[in-house]
C-alpha cells in the first residue's frame, strides 16, 4: 500500500498485538465485522487496524499485523511506494498481479502463488493487475520481523498445485521443508480442502494459532467459519479444520 494509505501501520503497540485476545482460548473474527474500504478501483477489507480504518482492540496477533483481502479492478494497482522493516507476503487467489521492486524483481503472480518480499533497509515495489477484463483478489500479508535493518530479500513459493487434505508449510523462519525463509519465529501453512476433508496441525507449547479462510466453508475447533471468517487460537493443542465446501485456509503458527 502507499506510504499515504498506510498511516496505522506506525501504530502498533506492541502489548496489544502480542497479548490481544490471548487471554481466551478462542477468539472469532467475523468477515463482516472487518474494516472496509472501497477506493473505487480497490475493494478492501482489513482483518486488523490499517490506514484509515483504526481499532485499538485489533491491532494484530502476536507478530501478525495486517491481513488485507484485496480485491483490484482491471488496469489498475498500487504505483510505487517504499517499505520498510516488515515482512510482506502476498498470495494471489483469482486474476493475476504483476510485480515490480528496487531489487529488480518483476514477475506476474498467478492464482496459488506466494510472493514474499523482506523490506527491511527499504524497497520499493510496485503492484498492478495487468489484465483488461478480469479483476484481482489477493490476500496482502504483514508480519513483524523479529529484527530491523535487515538486507531487502524476495521470494516466491508456488501452490497452485498442491495437494488437497494436506496442510503445506509456505514460509518459516528456518526456510525448513522447501518453504520462504522470513525474518520471524512463525510458520504459515496452506490447507486447500474439499468437501468432506479434514486437517490437523499440532501446536506445541506457547504456540498460538491464527487461522484464515480465506474461501469457502470449514469448521475450526468446533466453530463453523465462512470465506473472511478468522479465528485465534491460545491455549489449545491443535488446530482441527474440516471443510463442508471447498476451501483454502491460511493457518499461521506463531510465538
Amino acid at each position: 500500500m502507499p506510504e499515504k494509505h498506510t498511516q496505522a501501520r506506525n501504530m502498533v503497540f506492541p502489548q496489544i498485538a502480542k497479548h490481544a485476545h490471548s487471554l481466551l482460548m478462542k477468539t472469532i473474527r467475523k468477515s463482516n465485522d472487518r474494516g472496509h474500504a472501497q477506493h473505487g478501483w480497490l475493494d478492501s477489507y482489513h482483518t486488523f487496524s490499517f490506514a484509515d480504518y483504526y481499532d485499538p482492540n485489533w491491532m494484530g496477533f502476536r507478530a501478525l499485523r495486517v491481513i488485507n483481502d484485496d480485491l483490484i479492478l482491471p488496469g489498475m494497482g498500487f504505483g510505487t511506494h517504499p517499505h520498510r522493516d516488515m515482512e510482506i507476503i502476498s498470495y494471489v487467489l483469482g486474476g493475476a498481479l504483476q510485480h515490480r521492486d528496487s531489487m529488480g524483481n518483476g514477475r506476474i503472480i498467478k492464482p496459488g502463488e506466494f510472493q514474499y518480499m523482506a523490506a527491511g533497509t527499504g524497497v520499493e515495489h510496485s503492484e498492478f493487475n495487468p489484465s483488461r477484463t478480469e479483476a484481482t483478489r489477493l490476500l496482502q500479508i504483514w508480519i513483524k520481523p523479529d529484527a530491523k535493518g535487515v538486507k531487502p530479500r524476495y521470494a516466491e513459493k508456488n501452490l497452485n498445485a498442491a495437494e488437497t487434505g494436506k496442510l503445506h508449510l509456505v514460509a518459516s523462519k528456518t526456510g525448513r521443508d522447501g518453504s520462504m525463509e522470513i525474518h520471524q519465529d512463525a510458520d504459515l501453512l496452506l490447507g486447500k480442502l474439499e468437501s468432506g476433508q479434514s486437517v490437523k496441525h499440532s501446536l506445541g507449547k506457547d504456540r498460538h494459532a491464527w487461522v484464515h479462510v480465506a474461501e469457502g466453508e470449514v469448521t475450526i475447533n468446533g466453530s463453523k467459519l465462512t470465506g473472511g471468517d478468522a479465528v485465534a487460537l491460545s491455549d489449545e493443542t491443535s488446530v482441527d479444520i474440516s471443510a463442508s465446501k471447498p476451501s483454502q485456509v491460511l493457518v499461521f503458527d506463531l510465538n
